[in-house]
C-alpha cells in the first residue's frame, strides 16, 4: 500500500491475500464492505491519530531538507495521499518545500499513482527542472521503481524497514539508513557550484555539484 493512492492500495493489499470485494463509491460510508469504503474507514482512523497524536518527523530527514535548501536547491514534495498538505503542516515543515504534487493532483489530473512516475514529472515540470537534473529520495519501493522508471539523475532510497536489497532491486542507485548521512555531502555543493552533476554511485552516497538541481523527498 505503501506510495499508493489510497484505493489502489486498499485493492492491491485485498488482492494479495486474494480477497475480492466491489470497488464502490468514494461517498460510501466507512462500515460499506466495499474498496471505497474500507478506504475512508483508514482515513477516518488516520484523521483521528493526526488530530491526537500529530506528526513525528525523522531529524535527519530535516537535517538533509535544511542543508539542501540552505544550498540553493529547490525542493518539491511528491505524495500519492490527500494527507499530504496536512502532515507537512502539523509536522511544521510545508514553507520548504517549493512544489507539492499529492494526491489532489493525482485524482484532478489524472495522474497515476507511483510506481507510475507520473507525479515525479509532473514535479519536475513545476520547478522547471529536468528529471535527469534531479534526486528523489524514497522509502517506499514503488517510489524508488517510479524514481528510475522516469529518469531521474539519481534515486536515494532509504532504508526504514530491512529492505535494502529490494531498494536496490527496484531501482535505487544508494541506499542510505538514514538521510542524514547525506547532509555533509550537500554541504560541499556550495563550494562546486558550476560542475559537471555527478552522482558517485561506487561509494554508496552520492555527491552532485550542478546547479540548478532539485531534491524530491516523497
Amino acid at each position: 500500500m505503501d506510495g499508493k493512492p489510497r484505493y489502489d492500495g486498499v485493492r492491491d493489499f485485498l488482492a494479495s491475500r486474494s480477497i475480492v470485494l466491489p470497488d464502490g463509491s468514494p461517498a460510501d460510508p466507512p462500515d460499506a464492505a466495499t474498496v471505497c469504503g474500507l478506504g475512508n474507514a483508514k482515513q477516518a482512523m488516520f484523521d483521528s491519530l493526526l488530530a491526537t497524536q500529530g506528526v513525528q518527523t525523522f531529524a535527519g530527514s530535516i537535517d538533509l531538507l535544511d542543508a539542501v535548501r540552505a544550498a540553493g536547491l529547490r525542493t518539491a514534495v511528491v505524495s500519492s495521499s490527500k494527507n499530504c498538505l496536512a502532515v507537512i503542516t502539523a509536522a511544521g515543515i510545508a514553507d520548504r518545500f517549493d512544489v507539492r504534487v499529492d494526491g489532489h493532483d493525482v485524482e484532478d489530473g489524472g495522474l497515476a499513482g507511483k510506481p507510475d512516475p507520473a507525479t515525479f514529472l509532473a514535479a519536475a515540470q513545476r520547478l522547471g527542472v529536468a528529471p535527469a537534473r534531479a534526486v528523489v529520495c524514497e522509502d517506499a519501493l514503488s517510489g524508488v521503481a517510479a524514481g528510475r522508471a522516469g529518469g531521474f539523475g539519481l534515486v536515494v532510497g532509504v532504508d526504514r524497514a530491512g529492505q535494502a536489497a529490494a531498494l536496490v532491486e527496484h531501482g535505487a542507485d544508494v541506499v542510505v539508513d538514514d538521510l542524514a548521512e547525506l547532509v555533509s555531502i550537500v554541504h560541499g555543493l556550495a563550494h562546486h557550484p558550476v560542475a559537471d552533476a555527478r552522482a558517485v554511485r561506487k561509494r554508496r552516497y552520492c555527491c552532485l555539484h550542478d546547479s540548478p538541481c532539485s531534491w524530491y523527498l516523497a
